[in-house]
């Protein structure tokens, strides 16, 4: 089934949560409701820990966190989407990451914090329609509702950039995975119908029309990953030694995103086979994201297409994150009537494939491809047929 709606309608969410929290913590007039979105990337993978460019959009699948403050000073939730209940002590002298989905939360309250943000105790109920280990960014969204509904309690304001900062410090030191700023950055910033072209050094980021006509429909595998699992991790720390390495040659990188494929290659026998096929696609995708903004000015589908196919095989060969499954749909979504481009998106070990498509086409597009997938794996594919929601907010009344 096509799940362009979850469940749980968005705009019934609020109501709906309200009744949870009351359920679980008593009527209280002071609740507040914060949603974040999940991010998808059009292109631009594996470059935003390596200070590169990426072109993500904010998609209309959200986290949303209802919250009133207490007198003592515990967080207590209940996630209505695991159906448990959690407390966490603010005061506690050395929190521990416990793998959990709480960490996340324990995470952002820790790294406010460290920065100065005084938090009092609160109740909080959430619940997402970002599908979990999808590679659609629930995580950044579970961090940046919390965050946004953290602050509201404490009185406190941050700029976005630096919620999304936070966030990201919950997730790399406390979590455990070292993520990029993309998927919190696109959680803040995300515009209904807009994608991000965002420098992930700077922050500096543009906001681009979607095109008119054009549908972003998220096939997804049912695989799910983990980014603090060792993989990912990996891949940053081959990263890190391939610019140890340039550095003896190039003293002025600070990251990958300031090598040439010029200088990469001049230097491919000074490195060892694996960092330099690491490297070769972190660097040729930083270009493939500047030259998919210039196509995308430009209106040059064709070029995009071409564009994003290039990157999937970058991460299939160079990067080794892709997956079987992933390149069943890639595979399944090719030559199809519509298609302007397909990849998969996300960290990869599984999660999902991003498709453009024109508009006019998605409803064949996506009962092919669910047939193909069905027809090789034996598994349902669950699609979302999408467009690029709004960043963090907070919400009222009912809508």
């Amino acid at each position: 089934m096509d799940k362009s709606s979850d469940q749980l309608r968005e705009v019934h969410v609020p109501h709906h949560l309200a009744g949870v929290f009351s359920s679980h913590f008593g009527a209280n007039q002071n609740v507040r409701i914060f949603r974040a979105p999940g991010r998808v990337n059009i292109i631009g993978e594996h470059t935003d820990y390596n200070d590169g460019f990426v072109l993500p959009a904010a998609i209309d699948l959200y986290t949303w966190a209802a919250i009133a403050p207490r007198s003592d000073r515990l967080l207590s939730i209940f996630s209505e989407n695991f159906g448990e209940s959690a407390e966490i002590d603010l005061d506690e002298r050395f929190p521990k990451s416990r793998d959990h989905w709480t960490d996340y939360v324990r995470g952002v309250a820790i790294m406010l914090q460290k920065a100065g943000v005084p938090l009092p105790g609160a109740s909080l109920a959430i619940y997402s329609s970002v599908p979990l280990g999808s590679g659609l960014s629930s995580s950044a969204a579970l961090e940046v509702s919390v965050a946004s509904a953290l602050l509201a309690v404490s009185g406190h304001t941050l700029p976005l950039p630096e919620v999304a900062r936070i966030c990201q410090r919950a997730e790399n030191e406390f979590v455990g995975a070292r993520v990029g700023i993309m998927d919190q950055i696109a959680s803040c910033v995300g515009a209904s119908d807009k994608a991000i072209l965002l420098d992930c050094r700077s922050l500096n980021y543009e906001l681009l029309p979607m095109p008119a006509g054009v549908t972003m429909v998220i096939c997804n595998t049912m695989v799910k990953h983990e980014h603090s699992g060792g993989e990912y991790n990996d891949r940053r720390a081959q990263c890190e030694e391939g610019v140890c390495n340039l550095k003896k040659y190039y003293p002025q990188i600070r990251a990958l995103r300031d090598v040439t494929l010029a200088q990469l290659e001049a230097h491919r026998t000074d490195l060892p086979e694996l960092i330099y096929r690491r490297c070769h696609h972190v660097v040729s995708e930083n270009e493939r994201v500047l030259q998919t903004v210039v196509a995308w000015h430009k209106g040059d589908w064709a070029q995009i297409g071409k564009l994003m196919a290039e990157s999937h095989v970058s991460l299939k060969r160079d990067y080794e994150v892709s997956s079987r499954e992933l390149d069943l749909l890639v595979e399944a979504a090719a030559g199809r009537s519509g298609l302007i481009g397909a990849r998969m998106t996300g960290g990869g070990f599984g999660g999902c494939t991003i498709n453009l498509v024109n508009n006019a086409s998605v409803a064949g597009f996506t009962d092919a491809v669910r047939e193909a997938y069905k027809n090789a794996l034996g598994i349902d594919a669950e699609i979302y047929v999408t467009t690029a929601g709004a960043g963090v907010s907070e919400v009222h009344g009912n809508a």
